[in-house]
């Protein structure tokens, strides 16, 4: 079972939705999602963070149960994501004396989403550096604006040196789930954060000053152990630099005819030496899944059939994705298929140029309907020149 055991003083109150399929209405979930909060009691209770609607029954449970009577005295908010914040309303009406810890841009979103409540007099705003002394422990707070909203923010708690991270080092499935945390991790740090690397990495910096010996996230397990493993991860996500040398063969085919050319492809590449190859079939496969691959490796061949003088719509929603995530620092292969007037290229080409620091390759092949010699002439060149 997992070990949801902070200290003495610090207990879990979260809780995992097992039954929840798809996060944000976008992401495919296998193994459920968790929705972390905590409680430190000292000389005053601090609340971190509410959870989702849907728990809000076991949750309500788990702090009354690991306050034994007592009142909470601050809630604190580090993100204001309804995920997290859904339940401020009903604690703020269950204990009228507590209040609520953000800053301003945190309370300007509060007056958004609770219009019924007036929080005038319960406010407690803190800025950068700001320190909440609750007895024993001594909460920092550090401003982490797009961490993925504008009003993020973490706590770090000096005595015991916990960093509460709100989304950072967070993954998709149930605090429990028995997988890998860099698969769900990856998948859910570009999916939600990707975008915002430059903002991670002013974070990260924040980070190196702290001596953090656990890391505990909104979602997702708690980080205990090999800590500068997790840390340096983030620094090569959101520097936008390859974890793995590797080719990811993204491919969108309406019949068929440009998948059996990409698995040519991947043939020819690995008779060269290529040790990772990885084909990813856009039209099949969970495109957040696909995204995260595209980033995690250092080279990427984009192959699809032409649809409406375009690109088929797979390959233009996965090439908007990755545009959306600031993917860049990347060299990149490209296949288009066309039976009569092939389109694909072009407009494939043209999305990718919108990108930072992306070597396009060349050649760029031309199917007409199914390959031919001179394609697979044409794959040798291009696996080369990869």
């Amino acid at each position: 079972m997992y070990d949801m055991t902070i200290s003495k003083d610090i207990i879990y109150i979260g809780a995992s939705d097992k039954n929840i399929k798809i996060f944000e209405n976008q992401y495919v979930l296998e193994n459920g999602m968790s929705y972390n909060s905590y409680l430190i009691k000292d000389e005053k209770n601090v609340v971190l963070d509410t959870i989702d609607e849907k728990l809000t029954d076991k949750w309500i449970e788990n702090l009354e149960k690991a306050l034994k009577g007592e009142k909470p005295d601050y809630l604190i908010v580090s993100h204001m994501e309804p995920d997290h914040a859904y339940n401020i309303g009903k604690l703020a009406k269950k204990y009228p004396e507590m209040k609520i810890v953000g800053n301003q841009l945190t309370f300007n979103m509060l007056a958004n989403f609770f219009k019924e409540i007036d929080f005038s007099n319960r406010k407690f705003v803190v800025m950068e550096g700001d320190v909440l002394d609750i007895g024993k422990h001594k909460l920092q707070f550090f401003m982490a604006p797009m961490v993925h909203w504008p009003e993020v923010m973490v706590t770090y708690e000096q005595t015991e040196k916990i960093l509460f991270s709100a989304d950072g080092f967070g993954k998709f499935g149930a605090i429990d789930a028995e997988e890998e945390w860099d698969s769900e991790a990856r998948r859910y740090y570009f999916g939600i954060v990707g975008k915002y690397g430059m903002q991670v990495q002013a974070l990260l910096k924040k980070a190196t000053n702290l001596e953090i010996q656990m890391i505990c996230p909104l979602h997702g397990p708690i980080l205990k152990e090999n800590l500068g493993y997790y840390l340096n991860k983030y620094h090569t996500w959101s520097s936008y630099q390859p974890e793995e040398e590797g080719i990811v063969i993204a491919c969108s085919s309406i019949y068929g005819n440009t998948l059996k050319a990409v698995q040519k492809l991947a043939e020819i590449l690995k008779e060269k030496g290529n040790k990772k190859v990885v084909i990813v079939d856009l039209t099949k496969e969970d495109w957040a899944e696909s995204v995260a691959n595209a980033f995690k490796y250092s080279h990427l061949i984009v192959a699809s059939s032409s649809y409406n003088a375009g690109i088929f719509p797979p390959m233009k929603q996965f090439l908007n994705h990755l545009k959306e995530r600031n993917y860049q620092n990347r060299t990149i292969g490209m296949i288009e298929n066309g039976s009569w007037a092939p389109s694909a290229g072009k407009e494939m080409k043209s999305i990718l140029e919108e990108m930072k620091n992306i070597n396009i390759v060349e050649p760029m092949i031309t199917i007409k309907s199914t390959i031919s010699n001179e394609n697979i002439s044409q794959m040798e060149q291009l696996a080369n020149e990869l």
